[in-house]
């Protein structure tokens, strides 16, 4: 069962999420107390338990971060992570998902779903009465964008000071992370190729976030005022049948030695990587590189939505 639960005078505006399926979720108060608990739990300053506690993981699409943060997070954490994979689950075409959401539910004190249609996660946080997070969709990632935050505030700075860039395409990582980048109050400068952008629904949640991103003409643009420059793939799991489609219309978008030089930013990408497409093996090995704590702090930021989803 949910713990998440709040004393009856608790204003309704501060009560946690019930589920996690996008980074806005959260109130901005609310992504500071994840952030803030994950820093604690990874210093080990807060030594919080969820023992007796189990999360079940639903995999559609295969995953390395995913599956090690979490699992090894619920095991720091005194729980458990269940593994349930495509050979193991239906995810809605063996049975209905909803009849699976509920099932899980008497098992499970949250769901973690990694998955290709957003509705699959939005069907499960429905008609499973425990929490449900988003491990990532087609159209939203935010717990990487949690770990890219918790990173950026370690490494860079105080979210409010920071200026980040995004190059590249605008997919599930890069729509996330500029809502997120809008909520915690960072400026972010988008340079993406015609039709490939973020999305106008991305940019009026963010204009509601009170921080809208600069769309600018050229990843040159984009990168000369950034503390932070972030990529992610061209061609996204399961697009790989658009690659050569895609791949030209990113040409002079690869952060790469020539486009950081002016800039001391670091950089960010959340992996796997396509060494010598969106980035250079260069700029991957760099010391300006943040990309292994960005992967360690997956785990991390996890812990913290975890614990105060279910403490």
């Amino acid at each position: 069962m949910s713990a998440n639960t709040t004393d009856a005078t608790t204003d309704d505006a501060d009560q946690f999420p019930n589920d996690f399926l996008d980074i806005d979720d959260l109130t901005r108060e609310q992504l500071s107390t994840v952030l803030t608990r994950a820093s604690e739990l990874k210093a080990g300053k807060d030594l919080t338990q969820l023992p007796r506690t189990t999360l079940a993981m639903l995999f559609e699409k295969p995953s390395t971060r995913t599956r090690a943060s979490f699992e090894t997070g619920m095991t720091q954490l005194g729980g458990h992570a269940m593994f349930l994979g495509p050979e193991d689950i239906q995810l809605g075409h063996g049975e209905p998902l909803k009849d699976t959401a509920r099932a899980l539910a008497g098992y499970a004190d949250a769901v973690m779903v990694r998955t290709f249609a957003h509705e699959n996660a939005e069907i499960l946080a429905e008609y499973a009465d425990v929490p449900v997070i988003n491990g990532l969709t087609d159209d939203a990632h935010p717990c990487q964008t949690l770990a890219d935050l918790l990173t950026i505030r370690e490494e860079v700075g105080p979210l409010g000071e920071v200026s980040a860039a995004w190059v590249g395409d605008g997919n599930n990582v890069g729509r996330s992370f500029a809502v997120g980048a809008a909520l915690a109050g960072l400026d972010l400068a988008v340079a993406t190729p015609e039709g490939y952008g973020l999305g106008d629904d991305v940019y009026d949640r963010c204009a509601d976030l009170g921080t809208e991103p600069t769309a600018v003409d050229s990843p040159e643009e984009a990168v000369a005022d950034a503390d932070v420059v972030y990529t992610d793939v061209w061609v996204s799991m399961g697009e790989e049948e658009k690659r050569e489609e895609k791949l030209p219309a990113f040409d002079g978008y690869q952060v790469n030695a020539d486009l950081l030089a002016d800039t001391d930013a670091a950089f960010m990408h959340c992996l796997p990587a396509h060494r010598g497409e969106e980035v250079t093996d260069e700029v991957l090995e760099s010391e300006r590189s943040l990309v292994w704590t960005q992967a360690e702090n997956r785990m991390h930021a996890q812990k913290g939505l975890l614990v105060e989803l279910l403490e």
